[in-house]
C-alpha cells in the first residue's frame, strides 16, 4: 500500500524541489536589506510549515487510533512525528544560520517565531522517550495518541499567539499588506513549499513502507518457524519496536 508509486513520487519531489530552488536562486530578486542570504527563506520557511503540518497530521491520526483502536493509525501518527522532528531540526539549523547572517547572533531569544518553534520542537522531542518508557503495549499506544492529540492542538494555538505578538521581526510570507513577499518571490516560494510538502509525503511513505515490510517479514518468519517466538505479552498488537 505505502510502497506503490514511490518512484514516481520521488521523481516528482526531486523535480519540484530542484525547480523551486532554481527559481529562488535565479528568478526571485534579492532582498534589498539582506541580499542573497535572504534566499534561505525558501528552504527555512517551507521546512517549518511542513513540520508543523506534519505534527497536526499526527494528531489527526491519533484521534483515529483512539476511535478505532487500529494499529495502523498509531503507526501513521508515530511516523508523522518522526519525520516532522527531522524537519524541525533542519528548521532550527537554518533558522540559526539566517539569524546569524541577519542579526549577528546565532539565536535571538526575544524573537517569538524562533522561540515558539523551539518550544514545539522540544515538546515533541519528549514523544519517543515517553512512548517507549511504557512497557504495556496497549497503554503505550493510547498514551502516545493522547500526547499527539494534545500537542497537535497546541501547534495552531501557538501559531496564532505568535501572529498576534507585538514584537515581530520575522518576515510574514503570506501578508497582503507591507511585509509580504513580492510576486516573483511568491512564485518561487510556493514552488519550494510544494516541493517540501512532497518531500515530507515521500519520506513518510518510505518509512511506512519500510516498517510494514519489516513487520510482514517477521510475521512470515514466525509462520515458517525461523524465529523463536517469545511468549505473548498482554496485547497481541504490534509495537514500534517490531516495526
Amino acid at each position: 500500500m505505502y510502497g506503490t508509486r514511490l518512484r514516481a513520487l520521488s521523481i516528482a519531489t526531486l523535480v519540484t524541489l530542484t525547480g523551486g530552488f532554481a527559481l529562488a536562486a535565479f528568478y526571485a530578486p534579492e532582498d534589498a536589506d539582506q541580499g542573497f542570504m535572504q534566499k534561505i527563506l525558501y528552504l527555512h520557511v517551507p521546512l517549518a510549515i511542513a513540520a508543523l503540518c506534519g505534527f497536526i497530521f499526527a494528531g489527526i491520526c491519533a484521534i483515529q487510533h483512539l476511535r478505532t483502536n487500529e494499529f495502523r493509525w498509531d503507526l501513521r501518527s508515530y511516523v508523522a512525528i518522526h519525520v516532522s522532528l527531522i524537519f524541525g531540526a533542519a528548521v532550527l539549523i537554518t533558522g540559526s544560520i539566517w539569524a546569524r547572517a541577519s542579526w549577528g547572533h546565532w539565536w535571538v531569544w526575544d524573537e517569538p517565531t524562533l522561540v515558539s518553534f523551539l518550544i514545539v520542537f522540544l515538546l515533541y522531542a519528549t514523544y519517543q522517550p515517553l512512548r517507549f518508557s511504557i512497557e504495556d503495549r496497549d497503554k503505550q499506544s493510547r498514551y502516545a495518541s493522547v500526547f499527539a492529540i494534545t500537542a497537535g492542538a497546541f501547534v495552531p494555538l501557538n501559531f496564532l499567539a505568535v501572529r498576534l505578538a507585538q514584537s515581530y521581526t520575522h518576515p510574514r510570507v503570506f501578508a497582503t499588506a507591507n511585509g509580504g513577499l513580492e510576486p516573483h518571490m511568491k512564485v518561487a516560494f510556493y514552488v519550494c513549499l510544494l516541493g517540501m510538502a512532497l518531500l515530507y509525503v515521500t519520506l513518510w511513505k518510505y518509512e511506512m513502507a519500510a516498517k510494514n515490510t519489516r513487520m510482514q517479514l517477521k510475521a512470515l518468519r514466525r509462520r515458517l518457524g525461523g524465529d523463536i517466538v517469545a511468549p505473548p505479552r498482554r496485547s497481541a498488537q504490534p509495537t514500534m519496536e517490531s516495526a
